[in-house]
């Protein structure tokens, strides 16, 4: 595959996977999006916030394009206590989108600019390990951007029991109900 065809898939698989994250919030409140869904906090708008973060810093700052907007978080160092993980109450959900917004756009230029083997430095990494390549952040971009998003499915259908963008073509409510019973029958012969 030639480097400009595979720079072209990794933004298309990405740009899929921020859809999806983006998607995760649609129609839900502003409690719903805050609130903590796991024991460590994990939270929807949270995980927008984190992912704006780290475009920003992996393929701006570490390949040499430093972000046109500034990330409070990053500037007060209160990253490195979590504050990138949820919104603050005066951190409004348009704030945190309209931030993800502005890193897509930065990434994308970068993609378009920079070649895959364009060097990169991560400067809060390990100085013996610090030093690496435009396309190996990239990569790891788009698989944390996924599993994000996948986090965000979860905890979607945690609030609503919506999940996925397919969730109504693969099946009624009714045949949820079915599935879901089917898969606890099979778990409940294993329970002792």
């Amino acid at each position: 595959m030639p480097t400009h065809d595979l720079s072209d898939a990794l933004q298309r698989y990405l740009q899929e996977s921020r859809d999806g994250m983006l998607a995760s919030l649609h129609g839900l409140s502003e409690y719903d999006v805050r609130r903590p869904m796991t024991p460590t906090g994990t939270n929807l708008l949270g995980l927008v916030k984190h992912l704006a973060g780290v475009e920003i810093g992996y393929l701006g700052d570490s390949v040499g394009r430093p972000s046109p907007v500034s990330l409070p978080w990053v500037d007060d160092d209160s990253v490195w206590d979590g504050a990138d993980m949820w919104a603050k109450a005066d951190e409004s959900r348009e704030y945190v989108v309209d931030l993800y917004h502005q890193a897509w756009q930065h990434t994308d230029e970068s993609i378009a600019q920079l070649p895959l083997d364009a060097p990169a430095s991560v400067s809060w990494w390990p100085e013996e390990r610090r030093e690496t390549t435009f396309g190996s952040l990239l990569v790891r971009v788009v698989a944390e951007t996924g599993r994000h998003a996948g986090h965000a499915d979860i905890l979607r259908e945690t609030i609503d029991g919506q999940a996925g963008s397919d969730h109504d073509d693969v099946g009624d409510d009714a045949w949820w109900a079915a599935h879901l019973a089917r898969i606890q029958e099979s778990a409940d012969a294993h329970r002792t």
